[in-house]
């Protein structure tokens, strides 16, 4: 396999399984030294031996995100060992309740907002330094349809990636005249993970895509010249 991203650090989030973790093992057979970060450090293990078995080189950052200081020292630990952060991928997310929005439960509506946009909102923050440091960086967020069009019961859900969408295209923008950092919003679309069957518990898993065509067409996507701030979606 081409090793286009050789000497390259990424980092990404949600890497225990389905996208991230697809994700994650693409990178690294491309050459990249992934940080896997997850709150399920057994998972991130099993996903980790998968790169070393396939001569890959990985490390691995089992946290909760939402944990009171992590991601500072999340950025500390990194950055103490790596010059540079070359792919940033903020995959992390969680689904909430699919509800009326009369109905949503505060306090999950906030744990909802907290991973899916505050949570990102610091990581560019802890890694913005270490992404100026490298030749191009690439900043890659995984969206929803439901951010850019609303959805019944998916009030919640919706409203995070709608909000998430918006942080990473100030971003893309606020950094367009340097040059050196891209931003990729991705809307994988119907996936074979778990939080889609959690969301159609009804379809059959085989109908949709795997996780490893949507890890495939990121690679693309990196490989392209396509302009910052775009939202692409994977069909």
């Amino acid at each position: 396999m081409n090793k286009i991203f050789e000497n390259k650090t990424a980092l990404v989030t949600g890497a225990s399984r389905g996208i991230g973790a697809a994700i994650a093992e693409t990178l690294a057979a491309h050459g990249a030294h992934v940080i896997l970060v997850a709150r399920d450090a057994e998972a991130l293990e099993k996903v980790e031996e998968r790169i070393h078995a396939a001569g890959g080189s990985a490390t691995i950052a089992p946290m909760d995100l939402l944990e009171n200081g992590n991601i500072g020292k999340l950025g500390q630990a990194i950055a103490s060992r790596w010059d540079a952060l070359d792919i940033l991928v903020l995959n992390a997310a969680t689904l909430g309740t699919l509800t009326s929005v009369q109905a949503i439960d505060g306090n999950e509506f906030v744990r909802v907002m907290s991973l899916n946009t505050l949570a990102n909102q610091a990581l560019i923050a802890a890694f913005h330094a270490m992404l100026v440091k490298a030749d191009k960086a690439e900043v890659v967020g995984i969206t929803s349809s439901v951010g850019a069009q609303p959805r019944a019961y998916w009030g919640a859900y919706g409203a995070s990636k709608a909000a998430f969408d918006t942080l990473l295209k100030s971003y893309a923008d606020e950094n367009e005249n340097p040059g050196k950092i891209r931003v990729h919003v991705m809307d994988p679309g119907a996936t074979r993970t778990t939080m889609r069957a959690r969301a159609f518990p009804g379809e059959n898993p085989e109908e949709v895509k795997d996780p490893q065509v949507v890890a495939d067409a990121l690679v693309e996507r990196l490989k392209s010249d396509a302009p910052t701030g775009e939202t692409f979606r994977v069909d």
